[in-house]
């Protein structure tokens, strides 16, 4: 069991009074988590708004004239309890969720939903707003205060503040529609990924599978009451070991299937029905709001700017990439044939034989690799890359530190200069509460209180492959990657440094930057010499496995390229519509678009409709694209530093840090990027990392 759902049984907050109302009394201000009851955050929650309301009607009805400091600052700074409260349960609602904390979300879902409908259909606030937008050129306002002005006005404006009564009353039925939609999407594919299991009876069938993940499979199976036998769930590192190592075609054909049809299998967690009525739900209102569809109103604010700039990227790279990995099909095909079958290669096939393709062609076994990919090496591969970058060191604090997960590891970290930049929690193993994926998020965000930078906590959420039976996590080469991924997102959140909260965001598009680029440290010959250590000797990784690693490197790419572009170009078809087919079926709808464009039979979008939180559970609704968007933008990024002929470069660090890392959302992407690049960046470094020219 973990803390939180200890925590969330405990005593009523009556009888030591609910935490959140008193300023913690912490080592760095972290919440007391283990003081903290389900009560505690649904009284903090409800008491919260509360006090935002009596804030935003302070400002409302205040009698002087609107001004920036009265309207806009007192904007940027209402609801801090609101904030606190949610900054605490919304990261462990993903990471250690249980039926108390859904059935809490699935409680203040509306309540949320009509809060903020309430702050942003003001019309009397909005006016106030407007009045100081208005006057804005003669208020000789800073950079960063400019920019918070345009993004609350245009928050207003966006939100639906220029409606007429009855279109506002309308917006708000969507709008609380939409959230509870998007919730019961996201808690459906919570026990989707988790409970749904295949089970192997005898170890006959796990024939190729390494020997830490049959380990792992009997403990799942004995964990649910099958001791005998091997369980996997849809968890990545569970199940995908199965398709790339099992011999039993059978076995990883089940599996597969699992996997890609979660939401897709007509009982109570099946989420067709709820994606075909978000789809018409978001259209309905980009239309109630002046738009001919959902993908131009979500784009407006992004650095793409429309859905055809969308479409014009990702069909330059999708042509190469299906063209590539129609030559890997050929390579599978040919190990197919060397094993005296002559079957043609399904989807299930795919890892598998691709695996044995690309030991064919390089030598080179994953299997062999992960003994120098322990996590905690990674770990300190990762800290020695941030410290050469940027000066940063990491010291590991346990005592009196507030712990959310027994297996989450907090760390102080601290500037060139010996200051505390920021609070850093690695979370990297999961459990049936954790929800798939990877992802960054914080606790606190950076801010500023009576001009003092109050630091930022931040957590990287991960599900990696978890200890084997000697307690070594040994990683894969993508597990890796997504560490550096993550982490690059944590270096952004450390590194932000922005006076007014209204001016932190960065587009969309924008914010994977600064995790892609830190992918590519990943297996430098000179990064992997510092913490690729065999787990069990300590030896440095060889010259030789690193130049297979590097010679490997671009193996497999038409399948990533593929599965990642058909999932965005999905999540953009649905949106771009003007109209909703009469019975939509998501998955169908899907499969008849990508059909269309010549994607091979064997490779399915990186998430299916059912399945595809990014854009049904909202957060990246018409902008899985922003991947690649970003990809443009760090290939080329990462050149500055290899042009050097030195990975390490401090001056472009420096620069990079100063310009994309530290100044939030305060200049639109692209011209941060150019501050950085002095130019824009070029497509043709991603093609040359892909392999595609």
């Amino acid at each position: 069991m973990t803390a939180l759902s200890i925590t969330l049984c405990g005593c009523s907050s009556n009888k030591v009074g609910n935490p959140f109302f008193s300023e913690f009394k912490t080592p760095y201000g972290i919440a007391p988590f283990a003081d903290i009851t389900i009560e505690h955050y649904r009284e903090g929650m409800l008491k919260g708004m509360e006090e935002h309301k009596a804030e935003i009607k302070a400002i409302t009805e205040n009698s002087k004239a609107p001004t920036f400091e009265n309207t806009i600052v007192a904007l940027d700074q209402s609801g801090k309890l609101l904030s606190k409260v949610r900054g605490t349960f919304s990261p462990l609602s993903s990471s250690n969720s249980n039926s108390e904390t859904r059935a809490l979300q699935k409680e203040m879902s509306p309540l949320f939903s009509a809060h903020y409908d309430d702050i942003y259909l003001n019309a009397k606030l909005f006016s106030r707003v407007k009045s100081v937008y208005d006057s804005r050129t003669s208020l000789n306002l800073t950079k960063e205060q400019a920019k918070i002005l345009e993004n609350i006005y245009k928050r207003f404006v966006n939100s639906g503040a220029e409606l007429n009564e009855a279109e506002k009353a309308k917006l708000r039925e969507l709008n609380k529609e939409i959230s509870m939609l998007q919730l019961d999407f996201s808690q459906n594919l919570l026990h989707e990924t988790n409970n749904t299991f295949v089970t192997a009876e005898s170890i006959e069938e796990l024939k190729g599978l390494p020997q830490a993940n049959i380990d792992a499979a009997a403990k799942m199976a004995e964990a649910n009451g099958k001791p005998g036998k091997w369980m996997f769930n849809m968890q990545r590192p569970s199940c995908n070991p199965v398709l790339q190592y099992c011999e039993n075609r059978e076995l990883r054909r089940k599996v597969y299937e699992a996997y890609y049809n979660r939401g897709n299998m007509n009982n109570e967690h099946d989420s067709k029905d709820i994606c075909a009525k978000l789809v018409s739900l978001r259209l309905e209102k980009a239309k109630l709001m002046g738009y001919e569809n959902y993908a131009q109103m979500a784009l407006e604010s992004r650095m793409a700017s429309t859905p055809e700039a969308v479409y014009s990227l990702l069909m330059q790279v999708w042509e190469p990439a299906v063209a590539k990995a129609n030559e890997e099909l050929d390579d599978i095909r040919a190990e197919i044939r060397k094993e005296g079958h002559d079957f043609e290669p399904a989807g299930w096939d795919y890892m598998y034989y691709l695996d044995k393709a690309k030991k064919a062609k390089f030598s080179v076994d994953e299997e062999e690799i992960r003994a120098y990919l322990e996590i905690n090496n990674v770990m300190q591969g990762i800290f020695h890359v941030a410290n050469k970058l940027y000066g940063l060191t990491f010291k590991e604090i346990t005592a009196d530190v507030p712990a959310y997960e027994p297996t989450a590891k907090a760390y102080e970290v601290i500037d060139r200069d010996g200051t505390t930049l920021a609070i850093f929690y690695s979370d990297n193993f999961p459990r049936e509460s954790k929800r798939a994926g990877a992802w960054c998020t914080s606790f606190r965000p950076q801010r500023y209180e009576n001009g003092k930078r109050i630091i930022p906590i931040v957590v990287n959420s991960c599900n990696m492959t978890l200890p084997n039976s000697e307690g070594y996590a040994l990683q894969s080469i993508d597990n890796v990657t997504t560490m550096f991924h993550e982490f690059g997102h944590a270096l952004h959140n450390f590194m932000r440094d922005v006076q007014y909260s209204g001016a932190s965001g960065v587009e969309r598009d924008f914010v994977e930057l600064p995790s892609q680029i830190n992918e590519h440290w990943a297996f430098e010959p000179e990064v992997l010499a510092v913490y690729a250590k065999h787990y069990k000797t300590g030896e440095t990784i060889p010259m030789e496995l690193v130049e297979k690693i590097q010679e490997s490197a671009k193996y497999g790419q038409g399948f990533a390229t593929v599965e990642y572009i058909a999932a965005s170009l999905s999540d953009m078809d649905l949106h771009v519509l003007t109209e909703i087919p009469e019975n939509l079926n998501v998955m169908d709808f899907e499969a008849e678009k990508l059909a269309g464009r010549g994607i091979p039979s064997q490779i399915l979008p990186r998430y299916r409709m059912t399945n595809f939180s990014h854009t049904m559970g909202g957060g990246y609704t018409a902008g899985y694209y922003s991947y690649m968007w970003a990809e443009v933008l760090d290939a080329d990024a990462f050149e500055a530093f290899a042009e050097t002929g030195n990975i390490f470069n401090p001056e472009i660090a420096d620069k990079f840090r100063k310009h994309v890392l530290t100044p939030g959302g305060i200049d639109d992407g692209m011209i941060m990027y150019k501050n950085f690049r002095g130019r824009e960046p070029k497509i043709d470094a991603l093609l040359r990392n892909r392999g595609f020219r």
